[in-house]
């Protein structure tokens, strides 16, 4: 029984959705622990009953640390403040459990994530990170970081330590710019290999985590998750595919099932009587038609497949 836990508000209930979708078909058995960022996220997630997921209200878990910083930081911001409490929040709500692992909610699994917790038993440390592995046109490392936080997996007690100091960076600082080689949460995770070196461990096949900015350094098949990273949700249901360049192979192969996926959680969430929320204002539009029968839309840096959101 592996444990994920990852945070969204309404606005990404779509990802979030799609994401547990894949927990199911790829990673029985699991939990997955959905901190839910507002109200709105978990009075519909409560009315969806979803299989393996234990909700947590945010306000039931800030610490007073995290209430005297909310005020200073973004909406985005914050979500990454909290993002190194999340492990904290399932250990000290399960005893039970020995490892979180904590997973973006745009992330998606393509096949069965065992490999990667293989990897990391062999490797005898306590934390797992994941290299951005940039392909060069794309590499933001100076920037951005050389590890994503997008899949990190902690041990209840070895990996406390290192979860601890990140937490407490966090706190310190976490905005959503470059300054003094910090950047978010994310800038922080650069030096932990030297830092925590009897702790951390790097995932080494690089190729088992793919996002735009590197999936022409690999196969896509090879891929165990993908993290759709820029993805988002217009309003008429459109679809904005982000700012990276795009493949017909790789909309064909990995972009139109994830997009199906989206389509299946928004109706659910229609379901429920819940209007998914608009999360970007501009961008490359196309008006959705039917995803089997949709057509590409080519441009030098984007590419948009048309999808029935209904």
């Amino acid at each position: 029984m592996e444990h994920y836990v990852t945070l969204f508000d309404s606005l990404f209930l779509p990802q979030g959705l799609a994401l547990q979708s894949s927990l199911e078909r790829h990673a029985v058995p699991y939990s997955l622990w959905i901190l839910c960022m507002d109200g709105a996220a978990y009075e519909v997630l409560s009315q969806l009953r979803l299989r393996n997921v234990r909700l947590v209200r945010l306000a039931e878990v800030e610490t007073a640390e995290l209430l005297r910083v909310k005020g200073e930081r973004s909406t985005g911001e914050y979500c990454w403040t909290v993002t190194p409490f999340t492990p904290r929040f399932v250990f000290g709500a399960d005893a039970t459990v020995h490892r979180v692992t904590y997973l973006d909610a745009d992330l998606w699994f393509r096949a069965a994530p065992a490999p990667i917790f293989r990897e990391f038993e062999q490797s005898g440390k306590q934390v797992l990170i994941t290299d951005h592995a940039y392909a060069p046109e794309h590499d933001q490392t100076a920037t951005h970081g050389r590890y994503c936080v997008q899949f990190i997996t902690f041990t209840r007690n070895g990996g406390e330590p290192v979860r601890q100091w990140w937490q407490e960076r966090c706190v310190e600082w976490c905005f959503a710019r470059p300054e003094n080689g910090k950047f978010g949460d994310q800038k922080y995770l650069d030096d932990w290999p030297e830092r925590f070196s009897n702790q951390v461990h790097v995932l080494r096949h690089a190729e088992w985590t793919r996002a735009p900015w590197n999936v022409t350094e690999s196969p896509y098949e090879q891929a165990l998750f993908f993290h759709f990273h820029g993805l988002r949700l217009l309003t008429h249901d459109k679809v904005n595919l982000g700012g990276y360049p795009l493949s017909p192979e790789l909309i064909d192969h990995v972009y139109a099932p994830y997009l199906a996926c989206l389509a299946r959680a928004v109706g659910a969430l229609r379901s429920v009587g819940f209007e998914p929320r608009l999360q970007q204002h501009n961008g490359m539009l196309l008006t959705l038609k039917r995803l089997l029968f949709g057509t590409f839309a080519h441009r030098k840096r984007f590419v948009v497949k048309s999808l029935t959101l209904s």
